[in-house]
């Protein structure tokens, strides 16, 4: 197996190396294919955001100071037409060698639709996601009204369209909540740096191109992914590679997939199984583990989030100052923002380090990370005698901050270590 020269030469020790080698090996010791999710959740990172049973109460010892909201965008149209023209190019091929099956052709007409329905719309945001938005929006002002009233609402939005709709979304719904309200909004690449550093990041674009999980992905996908859902719809005589049939596979279940965020309702169960369902799952979960999170193989994918995370941490301690009156401080990325920095907090669920890689769909699952319109709520509350709480929700459900702690209301000052303590070379100070 060749490896990226560059890639030996950040490697500390052999140790590492060993360790790297041994986790390809590991990766399909066991695949945890009983899964117990539904198919619903299998559709990973596109689907539809699950509201709250309730918004969480806090104690009446506690007063809100400020919150601090990092969400992605609400569900959209595909991102663009790539994995429906290769569906389409393959389903046209096999027509013409006369191997499509029924089952092909269902899948080529829905094709269709969905290219036609989203011609002039891709990547767009759609009436769903403006839904979620507005309803993440309406439960923020109704759980913590006095804060949108005493100080000024900021607002920032990556420059792709679709994540400035959803800041549109959501501030026009707290307008509408309280029309007297200060709201600053900015969008633009001066926004980069915090919310798209996927893109801006030079050792992390580095890190995508050299690809150092190449190998630890693809000994997955080749053990994982079925060849048959691509056989049920191009037939036996489609003249295809197994290699093929299995890309066909998953660019199969990518776009099945996508289609519940545009409101296209589908039966996955016409074109694959539940297993085989599960299983592309499992393959395109592993995909987001490697590139965008923490992990055995690299910390990179997560630390670049450390601008975005350090200016949380800074715009909490200039409103505990008095120096800030932005008292609601909003930001709207990508799944690709919320993923390295979730990890880099370590959260529950969303941190997982194993040199197992076949065992990362049971610990670390996308469609809990990063459902459409994931949130992070930092809630900075104060206490009767002064002293400064943090509450931190994800996707508006409080959860542990601290490692193997159970508190839900963690003193500022402990808050703030623990979260300092995360950033790599500790780039601010105590």
């Amino acid at each position: 197996m060749l490896m990226d020269a560059d890639f030996f030469a950040n490697l500390k020790t052999m140790k590492s190396i060993t360790v790297l080698f041994a986790a390809i090996i590991s990766v399909t010791s066991v695949f945890a294919g009983d899964f117990n999710y539904t198919m619903t959740e299998y559709a990973g990172s596109a689907m539809p955001y699950s509201i709250p049973s309730a918004r969480a109460a806090y104690p009446d010892t506690l007063k809100p100071v400020m919150i601090s909201h990092v969400g992605r965008h609400g569900a959209r149209y595909p991102s663009s037409d790539a994995r429906a023209m290769k569906l389409k190019s393959a389903l046209l091929k096999a027509d013409s060698l006369g191997s499509i099956t029924p089952v092909g052709r269902k899948l080529l007409s829905i094709v269709d639709d969905v290219l036609t329905m989203c011609e002039g719309r891709w990547g767009m945001l759609d009436s769903l996601g403006m839904a979620e938005q507005e309803g993440i929006a309406r439960r923020m002002y109704r759980s913590f009204p006095e804060l949108f009233v005493r100080g000024r609402v900021t607002a920032m939005a990556s420059y792709v369209p679709r994540c400035v709709m959803s800041m549109d979304a959501f501030t026009h719904q707290l307008a509408i909540e309280h029309r007297r309200m200060n709201i600053y909004t900015e969008s633009g690449p001066v926004t980069s740096r915090l919310l798209r550093p996927f893109e801006v990041d030079s050792s992390y674009v580095r890190y995508r191109e050299r690809e150092p999980y190449h190998d630890i992905y693809e000994r997955f996908f080749d053990d994982n992914a079925p060849v048959t859902p691509a056989v049920r719809a191009l037939g036996d005589g489609c003249c295809a590679t197994e290699k093929q049939l299995r890309d066909f596979a998953l660019t199969e279940y990518g776009f099945l997939s996508s289609l519940g965020a545009m409101s296209y309702n589908v039966d996955i169960a016409e074109f694959m199984t539940e297993e085989e369902y599960s299983r592309l799952w499992s393959c395109n979960n592993l995909s987001q583990y490697l590139t965008r999170t923490a992990s055995t193989v690299s910390k990179l994918p997560a630390d670049i989030a450390s601008p975005l995370l350090g200016e949380i941490i800074n715009s909490i301690d200039s409103v505990i100052t008095g120096h800030n009156d932005a008292y609601v401080q909003l930001r709207f990325g990508h799944a690709e923002t919320l993923m390295p920095l979730l990890s880099l907090m370590h959260l529950p669920g969303c941190y997982y380090m194993t040199d197992d890689f076949s065992l990362v769909s049971r610990h670390w699952c996308n469609f809990r990370v990063v459902p459409m319109a994931s949130n992070l709520q930092l809630i900075l509350f104060r206490s009767d005698s002064g002293r400064m709480y943090l509450r931190t929700d994800l996707n508006e459900v409080p959860v542990d901050l601290l490692v193997g702690s159970e508190e839900i209301y963690v003193p500022w000052e402990k808050a703030r270590k623990y979260l300092v303590d995360c950033l790599p070379g500790r780039m601010l100070g105590d």
